[in-house]
């Protein structure tokens, strides 16, 4: 039955993703039609030799449009398998990726850099990398704070990654606090509420091999994911060295989260409410749920993103914005429906 969701979903949304990209690439302060589009994707692809399209409009479309869409569809997807996976780890419903402390972690990174000049020496690079090596450093100090007796306790994660996020976000706020620097103020709370105006194709290779590389992994471990939601026990006894495999999907999602997070800040909720949709339609088997959380996920981060644009054109509002203000209501009401916790509503 789950395969022939699958089969039936799949196409759908591979549809819908498509025409979402193209959608995405055309709204801007230059109109684009679809046609220049596919001309000029073929034209830089190398299939088509020549191309009526002007060099003005190459750029906007090659150089920052593909880009920045590019970006949206690996950040959806990379923050919605994360979520499905952190779920099923904790058996937690409500749980998302950054409930690890990556995105405080990244915050302190981030804001050490636009506000004190932190890391300078990477030179463009430094947002980023402060932004990851923050993140993998809090995930670091909390999976650390949730060992006992060299066993990971699930409860501890969850209370240590809310105590190591309120300590970072402290941290955060108290170098905003003390700067001068009104400009950078201003630049940190844009970051931290998610931006994707930074994409550049050099911004596009880390997410996308780094995706690459967990989407099969995770994918691969749908047994053991479905086993984990089944309770310890259960799992044991289907021969999951349970302790390895926490250990294991901890570290490729706190990888996957905080590549993500370092080039696009926090972006809230997706990581969240999309498994729970894909599970109420599709149930709870991760050999399912995996690849359609990805692209739903790509698929409301191009929306959203394309919301952000237009809402307060010709200025730019933070995607994180909007992401809350439509997942909120819908977190509100996942949370008034309990049955569609994890395969109760199938």
């Amino acid at each position: 039955m789950n395969k022939k969701k699958l089969w039936l979903w799949m196409p759908v949304l591979i549809i819908v993703l498509v025409i979402s990209i193209i959608g995405a690439i055309m709204v801007g302060s230059v109109g684009i039609t679809p046609q220049l589009i596919i001309e000029v994707l073929l034209f830089k692809t190398g299939i088509l030799s020549e191309t009526n399209s002007s060099k003005a409009q190459q750029i906007i479309i090659w150089e920052i449009r593909v880009p920045r869409v590019l970006l949206a569809l690996l950040v959806g997807a990379s923050l919605a398998i994360s979520g499905a996976a952190i779920q099923a780890l904790v058996k937690n419903s409500i749980a998302d990726p950054y409930i690890l402390g990556v995105s405080s972690g990244a915050s302190v990174g981030a804001t050490s850099v636009i506000l004190f000049g932190a890391f300078s020496f990477f030179g463009v690079f430094a947002l980023s990398l402060a932004a990851f090596f923050g993140a993998i450093f809090a995930v670091m100090i909390v999976f650390m704070l949730a060992r006992v007796n060299g066993k990971t306790s699930m409860i501890r994660l969850l209370l240590s990654g809310i105590a190591v996020s309120m300590v970072l976000g402290a941290m955060t706020n108290f170098m905003l606090m003390i700067s001068k620097e009104q400009g950078g103020v201003q630049a940190v709370m844009f970051w931290m509420l998610g931006s994707l105006g930074g994409a550049k194709w050099s911004n596009l290779g880390i997410p996308l091999v780094t995706f690459c590389i967990v989407f099969p992994l995770l994918l691969l471990s749908y047994r053991q994911l479905n086993a984990l939601l089944l309770g310890e026990e259960t799992a044991s006894t289907l021969g999951i060295h349970i302790e390895r495999f926490r250990l294991f999907i901890i570290i490729i999602v706190s990888l996957l989260t905080g590549v993500v997070v370092a080039v696009s800040g926090s972006i809230g909720f997706v990581g969240l409410i999309v498994p729970h949709i894909v599970r109420m339609i599709v149930g709870s088997n991760y050999k399912v749920v995996l690849p359609l959380s990805a692209l739903l996920g790509a698929i409301i981060i191009i929306w959203a993103d394309i919301g952000a644009r237009i809402a307060i054109a010709p200025e730019e509002m933070p995607i994180g914005i909007i992401t809350a203000l439509f997942g909120s209501p819908f977190f509100i009401w996942m949370l008034r429906r309990e049955r569609y916790a994890f395969g109760e509503g199938e």
